[in-house]
């Protein structure tokens, strides 16, 4: 039976790199001179520290450009909120999503059922496997999954005839 994986992940690869340009970048601009300004990753978490909220959106500014040159879609990146550190220090924790989670999931599923085509949902561990009798209808999932779904960048892979 024909199927295909939806999935929402992120180059890692990518990511590293972006995150290490963006540090090097830090490092020479002349408006950080002096400054706690650093941006580092960990595991699937981005930290920003600056001086003030100004700060860490020029260092997220920069972060996005460096992202965008090496095709990681920013929509991967998920916003936390600002923290107060000592002294005079602030950090925000930006997490790269990883998986879809239920919510989506079921979202997508819905709005697969409710188109009426003759396919199958079945979330399975942070992916969604779509699976039909026809080729066809598998085509139409996705696109109906690209158009309905916008606001998180999804990627199909895994399809089997």
């Amino acid at each position: 039976m024909p199927s295909f994986d939806t999935v929402c992940e992120a180059n890692m690869v990518d990511v590293k790199h972006a995150v290490e340009n963006t540090a090097k970048e830090i490092g020479t601009r002349f408006d950080f001179k002096g400054t706690p300004a650093a941006v580092e990753l960990k595991d699937k978490e981005i930290i920003l520290v600056g001086d003030a909220d100004f700060q860490l959106t020029q260092i997220e500014d920069i972060l996005r450009n460096k992202l965008t040159k090496r095709n990681v879609d920013v929509r991967f990146l998920d916003k936390g909120d600002v923290q107060k550190m000592g002294g005079d220090k602030v950090k925000q924790v930006i997490k790269v999503r990883d998986g879809i989670e239920t919510e989506l999931g079921k979202k997508i599923q819905r709005h697969i059922k409710d188109s009426k085509l003759k396919v199958q949902a079945a979330i399975q561990d942070g992916k969604l496997r779509v699976s039909g009798a026809k080729r066809d209808d598998l085509q139409s999932a996705m696109a109906l999954i690209r158009k309905e779904i916008a606001e998180m960048p999804l990627s199909f892979d895994n399809f089997r005839d």
